[in-house]
């Protein structure tokens, strides 16, 4: 970072006897178990356990349907084609996410319109959604950051009023709520992950909800435009008769994983007090400190507290970001970013011509934020030391 001054080395606190990793799946013997049963049936691909998880992730969220995918971005990426989007459109999104909520809009031709966030969640900003509405704009896809929902009033509103659909990429967003509903319970087609450091893992994952006559176009779209899946049609009373309506893809989740999202969804509440607890005492020690900033929870949203992402007042040290992520990490405490804004990547800086500066929130907090552990097999004793790790380099290094 420029003009930040590289401070000499400082005698590290003693580090932990083990590196504390970022992120760890909480799998245990009853996914041990799911996964042989399923080993030993019949059928181990797309099919009873498959439909099965589909229906109690929908009754889990009160959401009209859902459909089981490989990936969130699966998810995301069939949406939009079931929605027609297409060449000549465009989809608005926000710079603060993973890349793969903006290349399936890439995927299908269409246009990503970038939209800042704001200060406080990092979420989309619905102002500067507004902004950029045109013509040409088909749908907007709201990222809930780091776990902590959008303001899904305001961009409903603007959806409604234009025509538009709103697509959330809830990815992070298992089990959050916006106004006492869960995220994923409304009828507009809502993307969640089960990759392996999510709230909840398959493995690799993903999960659409939805209105159901939508998600019936998207599981045709999913699986080759195929009529009828594998399990359809050699089960006892299927038919090996199918029909192709379109040229789809090849997205389905098999019962292997679904063995262990069934497992996993029983578990979820139990996994998000563990991360609630968490994040509250990150956020007790850190809160106040004049070089630290905490996450923020509105009053009307349950944050799902799938990332505690800290920001830094650089102002206040002699460090930048990246030294600080070196310090954790010889410290013996595993941190990540989350994330480079999207306009900051050589692809979509080239091919749009963005200047840094041209999301200013974006660009900003992009600099000074790190994800500091966060998962529910973190002990006492390794919050302890995050927190312990934390505070010491902040010591160490302050103006």
């Amino acid at each position: 970072m420029t003009g930040v001054v590289r401070a000499a080395p400082v005698a590290p606190r003693a580090a932990r006897r083990d590196f504390l990793p970022f992120a760890v799946p909480g799998l245990g013997p009853e996914e041990e178990a799911a996964v042989l049963d399923t080993l030993r049936s019949p059928w181990i691909t797309t099919g009873p356990k498959t439909h099965q998880f589909e229906r109690e992730f929908a009754a889990y969220l009160d959401a009209p349907d859902a459909l089981a995918l490989n990936s969130c971005t699966a998810g995301l990426h069939t949406a939009l084609v079931a929605l027609g989007v297409g060449p000549g459109d465009e989809v608005i999104t926000t710079p603060m996410t993973f890349t793969a909520t903006v290349n399936v809009i890439e995927h299908v031709g269409a246009r990503p319109v970038l939209a800042d966030v704001t200060p406080d969640t990092l979420n989309i900003d619905p102002a500067c959604v507004a902004a950029v509405l045109t013509s040409r704009t088909r749908a907007l896809i709201a990222v809930h950051y780091a776990g902590h929902p959008v303001e899904l009033d305001a961009l409903r509103a603007l959806a409604a009023r234009r025509g538009l659909t709103l697509i959330e990429d809830a990815a992070h967003a298992l089990p959050a709520t916006y106004r006492g509903e869960h995220i994923g319970s409304g009828s507009n087609p809502v993307a969640f992950s089960f990759y392996a450091t999510k709230n909840m893992t398959t493995g690799e994952g993903g999960m659409l909800t939805g209105d159901p006559e939508f998600l019936n176009r998207a599981r045709i779209i999913s699986l080759h435009g195929l009529s009828r899946d594998a399990w359809q049609r050699y089960a006892a009373k299927g038919s090996w008769r199918y029909e192709v309506h379109l040229p789809g893809f090849k997205y389905n989740m098999t019962d292997i994983q679904a063995a262990i999202g069934l497992c996993q969804l029983r578990k979820l509440d139990r996994f998000h007090r563990r991360r609630r607890d968490v994040a509250t005492r990150y956020t007790a020690a850190f809160g106040g400190h004049e070089a630290l900033e905490p996450p923020v929870e509105h009053p009307h949203v349950r944050h799902a507290w799938h990332l505690y992402p800290l920001r830094l007042r650089l102002d206040a040290l002699r460090i930048d970001r990246d030294r600080f992520l070196e310090e954790l990490c010889e410290r013996g405490i595993g941190a990540s970013v989350h994330f480079v804004p999207i306009h900051l990547h050589p692809f979509y800086r080239d091919k749009y011509g963005y200047r840094p500066d041209a999301f200013p929130v974006a660009y900003t907090n992009g600099q000074r934020l790190l994800s500091l552990p966060l998962h529910p097999q973190l002990t006492d004793g390794d919050v302890e030391d995050v927190i312990d790790v934390v505070l010491d380099v902040v010591r160490a290094y302050r103006r």
